[in-house]
């Protein structure tokens, strides 16, 4: 069995569907700050599988331990914890509570119950400093926002646990833009709070629940002057998961992994690409960059390709398809 923390929400939902369909039973352990269990209820509708669900917090040891306990636990993919930059900015506290402490309560309980399987769910946002792309996994690390530096904290208290005990095999994947939803349109992004990632936001001005879309800054030196990133299925995301997984039966220590397509693309690439495919009109303002944002940031991929035998297989229409189709099936996410 495969216990996945935070896996009613939009990374962890795609993830748990797409271990069930590999053969894997799944427990999910979230505390629904940012999520919803009716994610999980519709992954067990369209696997026709069931998923085992603890309503608790990552950083309470007690129910950890007596999960663990209860349950025959092979592996953890780690996906609990907060992601909001801006919000870690005004509560650094929260964040490195959260998510650290959360994660060392986690690698304590699996160390006590010889549990040496870890997927970790790290963020392209280690990489703040970087200058140049494709970004490497062995570009400079830097984290410029509390969201980040906790994410590089826990990925430091991983290896130094791997180099502790040799049993741990340990992946920290380093995911870059998530978007999309199922193909099903059944399960994808909620958010209990506002948005403040760029599908969610196009999707809301397609639904015309805000309206224009903004835009921070145009006058980079990219091809249109919007900022470019690497945007992937998560689909595609969940898949990795899954490779890491099963890469780390026959490798222990740690090592670390872009989850990325590769390509970059502009905002308005994205903009005029949802148009296309959804058929609605998308108006957009420009606002003054925000700070700390860089001009272009995407992934070099060949390693992840090379030693898990992952690649990416969407495009950026198909992201902007299922978006769309789920965000058009549930106008309010799970509160429909």
């Amino acid at each position: 069995m495969i216990l996945v923390t935070g896996g009613a929400g939009y990374i962890g939902s795609h993830t748990c569907l797409t271990l069930l369909e590999a053969g894997y039973e799944v427990l999910v352990l979230d505390n629904l700050c940012n999520s919803k269990k009716e994610s999980l209820r519709r992954v067990e509708i369209i696997t026709g599988k069931k998923i085992d669900f603890i309503h608790a917090d990552v950083r309470d040891i007690a129910t950890l331990r007596k999960t663990f306990s209860r349950y025959s636990i092979e592996g953890v993919i780690h996906l609990a914890g907060l992601k909001s930059i801006s919000e870690s900015i005004s509560f650094p506290l929260k964040y490195y509570d959260n998510n650290v402490s959360g994660s060392t309560a986690l690698v304590q309980v699996m160390a006590e119950f010889k549990v040496h399987v870890l997927v970790f769910s790290s963020t392209a946002a280690v990489y703040g400093g970087a200058t140049a792309s494709p970004i490497q996994e062995s570009s400079p690390l830097v984290a410029t926002n509390p969201y980040g530096r906790s994410k590089l904290m826990i990925e430091q208290i991983c290896s130094d646990v791997a180099k502790s005990n040799g049993s741990w095999g340990i992946a920290i994947l380093r995911y870059f833009n998530p978007v999309g939803a199922h193909a099903s349109g059944q399960i994808g992004e909620h958010s209990n709070d506002e948005p403040s990632n760029l599908m969610p936001n196009i999707c809301r001005v397609a639904m015309r629940d805000i309206e224009p879309l903004e835009i921070h800054g145009n006058d980079y030196s990219t091809i249109d002057g919007t900022g470019v990133r690497d945007y992937i299925h998560v689909m595609d995301l969940a898949e990795g998961h899954v490779s890491a997984l099963a890469w780390l039966k026959n490798n222990t220590g740690t090592h670390v992994f872009n989850l990325g397509t590769g390509h970059g693309f502009s905002v308005l690439e994205m903009v005029k690409t949802f148009e296309q495919v959804s058929g609605v009109s998308i108006p957009y303002k420009i606002s003054p960059r925000r700070r700390g944002d860089l001009p272009a940031i995407y992934a070099e991929t060949s390693k992840v390709e090379k030693e898990l035998g992952w690649k990416a297989k969407f495009g950026i229409q198909s992201m902007c398809k299922d978006a769309w189709n789920w965000q058009k099936q549930n106008p309010q996410g799970y509160l429909n």
